[in-house]
């Protein structure tokens, strides 16, 4: 039997996808590219704004359009939360929520004994309510060279933003336990990848069955005698704490970069969002970072267009992130979520002023790059080599802090932790070279 993918949306959805079909490669399933006529196609999709949804539907379409004998499997939390839209869809054969997803294997167990010969006349449907869902684990390689891996070890959100639907797509905050975790790192190591990448919807809620907390698995990682770097995916400025700042500071197993979801930078918006931080807590969490870890890389999500967010909303925003020595923005327009309490807000800011914030921060996103990026040259730091081009012999790589470098290197190096000075900057790539013993 012959099986594609494709997953849309966050790094938790991609290391999901990647389990859920290693399931059926490990069955004697064949992994063909998307695209390619096969017999079934499974499709991760995702719900975070309406063109994630949009997304969703054109490449449930585009799947029959290219394999149109495959059988169709839509999952995610698209999938969870708008079942019945999905149905409409010609060609789609089942539904999967986000729980079912994980039993995909055994739910078409029959069909699959079949070889798909049988012809389904209704769309079957498998979706139920996530309030005590176990958590499932997952982890996927992020790229061709498997240097990196993506470690999901937290599911589901009990934040409830006003904005969101994460929390009902997901359901409650569950996570993995400590021995599970070590385990799975170990097996990882084994695989012979040098990054974990630790993932979740909401990672710093983290909380194993018997009571441990994020800070107290960090603090496992780090007097453990693992051999891999560690990179956080994202946390809430609320659940980052300075210990857990101090610790990354002063480890050599944890890569020097924060990602933050501020969402705004207004203390009225952040209230209106029913975020659970101020301002105030957010720039003191900036200035201990750059306290304890001065090359440390910061990477702030930005919502744009909030409903009832001002011009002067806007311009607090915007003067905090360009006073604050921040690395780069991940910024987002508004998207209204049907069963969201942000809907009822007015007034609604007008789409073409949505898009001139949304595009007037990623300028300056732009700019703190550079900026960030330049603050590194003639520093020597740790790179994974991947994307090894055989003509030129150059390899690109991410620093532990967040610093995308090109630079020449050997075939044989690729996947292992080198020594690179980092040069000079062209565009918005830096170049290197690997350095001297010496030098270091």
């Amino acid at each position: 039997m012959k099986i594609s993918y494709y997953s849309i949306g966050c790094k938790v959805n991609y290391a999901e996808i990647s389990s859920i079909v290693q399931k059926f490669l490990d069955n004697g399933a064949e992994l063909v590219p998307f695209g390619e006529d096969c017999d079934l196609i499974l499709i991760n999709s995702c719900t975070v704004t309406h063109l994630a949804d949009s997304d969703s539907r054109k490449i449930i379409r585009r799947a029959k359009r290219k394999a149109p004998n495959a059988k169709i499997a839509a999952m995610g939390c698209y999938a969870q939360m708008q079942s019945e839209k999905i149905a409409e869809i010609e060609g789609v054969d089942y539904i999967f929520g986000n729980k079912e997803k994980f039993e995909i294997f055994d739910l078409i167990q029959n069909d699959l004994k079949n070889g798909f010969r049988t012809k389904n006349k209704d769309v079957q449907i498998f979706v139920s309510n996530l309030s005590n869902s176990p958590f499932y684990p997952a982890f996927s390689s992020d790229n061709e060279s498997h240097s990196r891996i993506v470690f999901k070890i937290q599911d589901g959100c009990d934040y409830h933003c006003s904005y969101c639907t994460v929390a009902a797509a997901r359901g409650p905050s569950r996570s993995m336990n400590f021995d599970e975790i070590e385990k799975t790192i170990r097996n990882i190591e084994e695989k012979g990848y040098k990054e974990i990448v630790l993932s979740g919807i909401n990672l710093g809620d983290y909380k194993s069955n018997d009571g441990n907390r994020f800070i107290d698995l960090l603090k496992m990682i780090d007097a453990t005698d693992f051999n891999t770097r560690f990179r956080i995916s994202s946390i809430e400025p609320n659940l980052l704490t300075e210990e857990i700042i101090e610790l990354v500071g002063n480890s050599k197993k944890f890569c020097p970069h924060f990602h933050i979801p501020l969402q705004s930078g207004s203390d009225r918006v952040l209230n209106k969002m029913r975020r659970r931080y101020s301002k105030s807590l957010f720039e003191s969490r900036v200035e201990l970072i750059k306290k304890h870890i001065p090359d440390c890389c910061i990477g702030v999500d930005i919502i744009c267009g909030f409903p009832n967010e001002s011009a002067e909303d806007f311009d607090e925003t915007y003067s905090l992130l360009k006073m604050l020595p921040i690395s780069y923005l991940h910024t987002f327009t508004y998207s209204e979520r049907a069963g969201t309490d942000a809907i009822k807000l007015k007034p609604k800011v007008q789409y073409e002023e949505k898009k001139r914030r949304t595009l007037t921060l990623r300028e300056l996103s732009e700019i703190k790059k550079i900026e960030f990026y330049k603050s590194q040259l003639e520093k020597i730091k740790k790179v994974i080599p991947e994307e090894y081009d055989e003509i030129t012999s150059h390899c690109k790589g991410w620093t532990e802090n967040y610093v995308r470098v090109k630079f020449f290197c050997e075939k044989e190096l690729e996947s292992q932790v080198v020594s690179v000075k980092l040069d000079f900057l062209q565009g918005d790539l830096v170049f290197g070279k690997i350095a001297n013993s010496s030098e270091y």
